[in-house]
């Protein structure tokens, strides 16, 4: 019992990572009706950056993490303003395929720069000793990274929900049109939704980092977080959070109970998919996706 404790712990600290960066997603596909493919990248260099910042230049940790946030945010403004603004009135597809080959050249940018060997944050950011909860030992690494997850996913709640800006972005997303009629700089909210995407993205890196190490495959952690956006909804700012959660449970679930019964390697990775599918035939637009309907 205390093995499925473990993994039930465990697979909530990085469901709750996994619950930051699909935030990223359903924000910018709530605003902009795009599928960001490079927030796995956008993840990875936000990593990288802090990672520079701690270990090559000995910055202490509390300026290096604002650093890193300010880093995303321009990375962001850039990229929207430079690349993506003038996409706007494009098929949605063409944007999709920028965004693709954003991915592989922040993916060439990043293995120029520091290579692909796996590093290690030092010092960490937080404490890798264990603590007694419950009878049962956890890392201090995955308390610190739950809590903090959990902490700006409840702030970020608070923001869409009561924030002017929040309001605005959900009054965009709502239709661009209307809220252009009432007077919503709609440009500006696109920018800001990259902003905030960007920003979760390096702090989900930044705590995964902190767990395992850092290195290019990174990158694919956005596609590990794409069936948590379409499990909960891909519309949905709750069901990206509770996709999250679920994802990262499943997959430690799963990964320890059938190679401890069975000795089945690689469930992990697929149990997610098995998951997505089974639910996706029930419902179809996921927990927390609004129906379209169209009139014609």
């Amino acid at each position: 019992m205390e093995f499925y404790i473990q993994l039930l712990i465990s697979g909530l600290v990085l469901g709750s990572i996994y619950a930051l960066v699909a935030l990223g997603f359903a924000i910018i596909f709530k605003s902009t009706s795009v599928v960001n493919f490079a927030q796995g990248e956008l993840l990875m260099f936000g990593a990288y950056f802090c990672f520079a910042m701690v270990v090559q230049y000995k910055v202490p940790w509390f300026w290096a993490f604002l650093l890193t946030l300010v880093f995303s945010l321009s990375l962001a403004l850039i990229v929207e303003r430079l690349i993506l603004r003038p996409m706007i009135g494009e098929p949605v597809i063409s944007i999709i395929m920028v965004t693709i080959g954003l991915s592989s050249v922040l993916r060439s940018i990043i293995t120029a720069i520091w290579g692909t060997q796996i590093e290690i944050y030092e010092p960490p950011l937080f404490p890798d000793t264990t603590v007694m909860v419950a009878g049962i030992p956890i890392s201090q690494v995955y308390l610190w990274s739950f809590g903090l997850a959990a902490t700006l996913l409840a702030l970020f709640g608070v923001f869409f929900k009561y924030s002017k800006a929040g309001v605005a972005m959900r009054a965009t997303a709502f239709s661009n049109q209307v809220a252009l009629s009432m007077g919503i700089p709609v440009k500006n909210i696109f920018a800001l939704a990259w902003c905030i995407a960007s920003v979760v993205s390096a702090i989900g890196g930044i705590l995964i980092g902190s767990i395992n190490g850092i290195n290019i495959g990174l990158g694919h952690f956005g596609l590990k977080v794409f069936p948590a956006v379409i499990l909960g909804g891909l519309d949905s700012i709750v069901g990206a959070a509770l996709g999250g959660l679920i994802v990262g449970v499943l997959e430690n679930l799963s990964d320890g109970a059938l190679k401890s019964a069975f000795g089945l390697q690689g469930t992990k990775e697929v149990a997610p998919f098995v998951f997505l599918v089974i639910i996706l035939m029930i419902k179809p637009y996921g927990l927390f996706g609004k129906k379209e309907i169209e009139r014609v």
